[in-house]
Parts: structure tokens; sequence; C-alpha cells
């Protein structure tokens, strides 16, 4: 998306084990909030318009002249824009495989497992797998999965006006296209699947996963580029703006956890049946072998961030480590607040529901306030290296105990560096020797069944003289 050819190409080959792995794929403090909830407020009624619109089908953007062209040829676009969504050889087609997966033996599994029939068909799988449609138009196709309308918005306010001879982005805007290059627009709309909603069909609960659904991962920037269907040029950055890495990562972060967070409160997502709804927990805290013999030892790792008792499963917090590093860097001011939250919601998760809510409410407003402070700074290089260094450093590896956490610190320091390189802040033979590093550590979170967390941290910690050197 907005990453050098030698970086991109790079990120890719470091991280397609980790996808396949996955299954593939907070100033004053009173005014900091009122701005910040002003902007979500924004961010929610663009949403809400891009909901309520019509969705056109991706055939209504296949003309010649449009985005249907097989060579990248056009003068302001590249026109191939559908060719490169629908592109099978590379991780930019998985939003056009989305519905046809449903019909593969392994989904065909999943469905008869949880007795929902033929998913391509279950309402619990078209929520991410096509694109939600409130109203369709003649040329919708559910078949076309994860499409163009899915993170563009329905385009029945803005279809005609987007190609119309002197149209601005901000009017289409105006209309119901999705502004993506929003960090926290993106994020949001991303989220929807790669993380979830209360929406029918947008929440992958822990019994769709026990079924056999790969587990949800996400990180904005990465994932963002390897998806890219355009290019970001002159006119690009003349409409919307040049793209940086850095603060898509940082929001990216913030918006998870945020969202993370709101669903937690939600009564109807955050319990089952007699259970609370283990989607929110870390995995590996309780997938690991169970021993009873005598001389049986626990394998679990003491974490410093996380005050709970023995046995209990913890809250899933791999965004909250990579922020417990950006704020300490990019918002210091905010960083005690944000520790001491983070380390009382997972002591209230001890407590009892009530409690735990209550402090999950107040780290969601953090995280809020943050992901609005993190939109408007511009991290610099100094920053960028600051972020890296702390999250492969002795600061933040002892709470790499579990395997999200980890592959969240390996996919952060890659999309850090490929920023800097993009940004034109390291060159690209520079940044050879520390991605000869992050490829180390991403085959330290390959395979989840054999991770090891201090093999991890050797491997990641290895790359922190590198980046002081590069600094």
């Amino acid at each position: 998306m907005h990453n050098s050819g030698l970086s991109a190409v790079s990120r890719v080959g470091g991280v397609r084990a980790v996808f396949a792995a996955l299954g593939c794929l907070a100033l004053a403090i009173g005014a900091f909030f009122i701005a910040n909830f002003a902007g979500a407020e924004r961010l929610e009624a663009q949403a809400s318009r891009a909901a309520s619109g019509t969705h056109m089908g991706v055939g209504s953007c296949a003309g010649s002249t449009c985005h249907g062209r097989n060579e990248a040829d056009g003068e302001v676009v590249r026109q191939d824009e559908l060719w490169r969504w629908q592109e099978e050889s590379t991780p930019g087609g998985a939003h056009a495989r989305a519905f046809r997966v449903l019909g593969e033996p392994r989904s065909l599994a999943i469905g008869k497992k949880l007795g929902i029939g033929d998913p391509r068909s279950a309402a619990m799988c078209l929520g991410c797998h096509s694109t939600p449609a409130a109203a369709k138009g003649p040329r919708y196709q559910a078949s076309d999965g994860v499409s163009c309308e899915a993170c563009h918005g329905a385009a029945s306010g803005w279809l005609a006006s987007h190609y119309a001879t002197g149209t601005s982005h901000a009017r289409n805007v105006s209309q119901g296209l999705v502004p993506l290059e929003n960090a926290q627009a993106r994020a949001g709309v991303c989220l929807d699947c790669h993380l979830g909603n209360d929406a029918p069909g947008q929440f992958v609960n822990h019994r769709i996963m026990a079924a056999g659904h790969p587990r949800i991962a996400f990180e904005l920037d990465l994932f963002s580029t390897l998806t890219q269907h355009h290019d970001e040029d002159a006119d690009y950055r003349q409409r919307k703006g040049k793209t940086n890495s850095m603060r898509m990562w940082a929001v990216g972060q913030a918006i998870a956890l945020e969202r993370s967070l709101s669903l937690f409160g939600k009564p109807g997502l955050a319990t089952e049946g007699v259970f609370p709804e283990f989607y929110f927990f870390d995995c590996h805290s309780c997938h690991r072998r169970i021993y009873d013999e005598e001389d049986a030892r626990p394998a679990k790792i003491s974490n410093p961030g996380r005050p709970i008792p023995t046995g209990m499963p913890p809250y899933n917090d791999e965004n909250m480590i990579m922020l417990s590093a950006a704020v300490r860097i990019a918002a210091p001011e905010l960083a005690q607040q944000y520790e001491g939250q983070t380390r009382a919601f997972h002591a209230a998760m001890a407590q009892g529901r009530g409690p735990a809510v209550e402090a999950a409410n107040r780290l969601r407003q953090t995280a809020m306030a943050l992901a609005d402070r993190f939109s408007r700074s511009d991290f610099t290089r100094a920053q960028t290296f600051s972020i890296m260094e702390s999250i492969a450093s002795e600061a933040i590896s002892p709470r790499f105990t579990d395997y999200e956490g980890s592959v969240q610190a390996v996919m952060a320091v890659d999309t850090l560096l490929s920023g800097l390189v993009t940004q034109g802040q390291v060159s690209g033979g520079a940044a050879t020797s520390l991605r000869a590093q992050i490829n180390q550590a991403y085959a330290a979170v390959a395979e989840p069944n054999s991770y090891k967390p201090l093999e991890f941290r050797r491997a990641l910690g290895g790359a922190v003289r590198t980046i002081r050197a590069l600094q």
C-alpha cells in the first residue's frame, strides 16, 4: 500500500508462515476526551451513511473505463483494481476468495459441527465472508465475497459522483464514501470482521473457533499493505494526503483495544450460558498440555502485566502490550495512567464481571483518547526507533508470555521498519540487517503449537542492538 517495493516484498515473505498458522489468512484529560468523542461521533455518522445506502455490487465498478482493466495503464488511477482484488497468487486476493472459502471442506465441516448447514447460506458466516448489505442493487452478489463496498461503503450515494468532472474526495465522503485514508475510519471498517462487532454474523465466538475456525488476528498497516489495490502516487497524495505507516499502526492498535473492550462490555457477547465468552481470553493460557504426573511442572510463565491469580485465564492483551510501547514514547504524559488502568483491568477480572466491565470502560476511554492523539501525530524517526526498541527490549518483553502478543510484537517491528523505509528515513540497504532478525522472530511464531515464549524473546531481543545501530 505505502511501502517501497523492497520492504513490501520482504514483509510478504516474512509473514506468510504466520498467516498460515493463523488460518489464512488518553494535555488535559477532560478536553482530550471531549475532542476525541467528537471525532468518534463524526466517524460513526460516516459509517451510518455508508451502511444505510444501497450496495450496487462489484459489477458496477467493473467497466473497462473504470476499475476493470487487465493492465494498470489508467491516467488517474490504475484501473486494474478489480484484477488485483481477485489475484489468486497474493494475499491481496483474500477478500475476493472469502465467500468461496465457505464451500471448502474445512468450512463445510465447521458448519456441520455447529449445526448450521451449508456455511454459504448461514448468517453466522455471511456477515464476514460476504458484504453485509441492508439494501441490494441488481448487480449485488453475495458470492463476490468481501467486495469493494464492504470497505468503501454502499455506493448508491457516491458511485456516479466519484468519477464526475470537478468532483472532490470530500464531496464523495459526504455522500457515503468511507474515508479509508483516515486511520480511525479504516480501522473501524477492518475490525468489523478482523476482530468483530455486534452485528449479526460479525462476531467469531469461542464456539465457532472450537468448531475449527482460525483464530482472529489483525494489524492495520500490515494487513492494509497485503491487500492493497491502489498506488499511492502524486494524485492520491494530493487528494488524500500521504500515508504514515507508523500512525496507521499506532491508531490501529488503539482502535483494536477499544473495540475489544467495547464488545467485552456487552452482556449478549461476553457471556455464553453460565460461562464467560472465552473468545476474549488468551488462547494459549488454556490450550497447553495437561500434566498429571507427580513431578509435573506448570507451563505458565510469570507475566508482570497481569496481576491475576494463578490458574485464571487472562484477557487477551496483545493490543494493550503494543500500546504500552507506543504511549510511553508518543504520549508520555498518559503512560502512567494507561499502565495503571491495564493492570487494574486485569486485576478486576478476578473480582467479578461488574468490576471488570467498569475497569474495561475506563481503559476503553483512554484507548479512544490515544487513537485520537496518535491520529494527529507524525511519529518522528526518533520516536519510531524508540517504540521499536521498547517492543524488542526488556522493558516490554517479559509480557510476551503468550502467542498472540508475540505475533503482534514481530508484526509491529516489521511495520515500523517498513514505515521508516517508506518515509525515506532509513535506506533499504541499512534495513536489510534488521530484516533478517525480524524474519527469525517470525519463524519463532510460525507454529502456534510449538510456540515457546523464552525462545521468541531471544529471537526478538537480538534485534535491539541492530535497532540501536540504525539510529
